[in-house]
């Protein structure tokens, strides 16, 4: 007697839209969750923010130009600590909402790559290289055209590359 056969039909697959729908909402999680963070650490505030960027000064192998870049950020953190706080929020909010999410995606990628960068050598390597990754695959990738208002701006205005 042959053993029954069983069939588990066609795999669940998720459309290409989704999954770069679902890479930016993880990002918008990430950029929020990280904003709160920081807020409820004090690393927006001048001095905490400061404290952050000497830490990696003083311990990471960022180029000489790059440490130059960080030492003018930390000597300015009353501007510049606020200035993080804002685009890791503004970053969040657009990317969860789906609004330019190419520009957005890219100019994540840009910040995240700066972060990087300066903590070469203090922390681990693969901590900012994935969002980084995926913030690139989410800007290329137009994700706000499912689940997103760039939807509703490109049959608005079609011609613009922003959405």
């Amino acid at each position: 007697m042959e053993p029954p056969q069983t069939t588990l039909g066609p795999v669940p697959t998720l459309p290409p839209d989704a999954g770069l729908a679902v890479l930016r909402l993880t990002m918008a999680a990430l950029f929020i969750y990280v904003f709160f963070e920081n807020w409820n650490k004090g690393a927006y505030a001048p001095a905490g923010y400061a404290g952050v960027i000497n830490y990696y000064l003083k311990n990471g192998h960022a180029p000489d130009a790059w440490k130059s870049v960080m030492s003018f950020m930390a000597s300015q953190a009353a501007v510049t600590g606020p200035a993080q706080a804002v685009t890791e929020l503004g970053f969040g909010v657009l990317l969860l909402v789906g609004v330019a999410t190419r520009l957005v995606g890219l100019a994540a990628f840009g910040f995240l790559t700066s972060l990087w960068i300066s903590e070469w050598g203090a922390a681990w390597i693969w901590e900012l290289l994935v969002p980084m990754i995926v913030a690139l695959v989410v800007g290329l990738g137009a994700a706000g055209r499912k689940w997103g208002l760039d939807a509703a701006l490109r049959r608005r205005y079609p011609a613009l590359p922003l959405w």
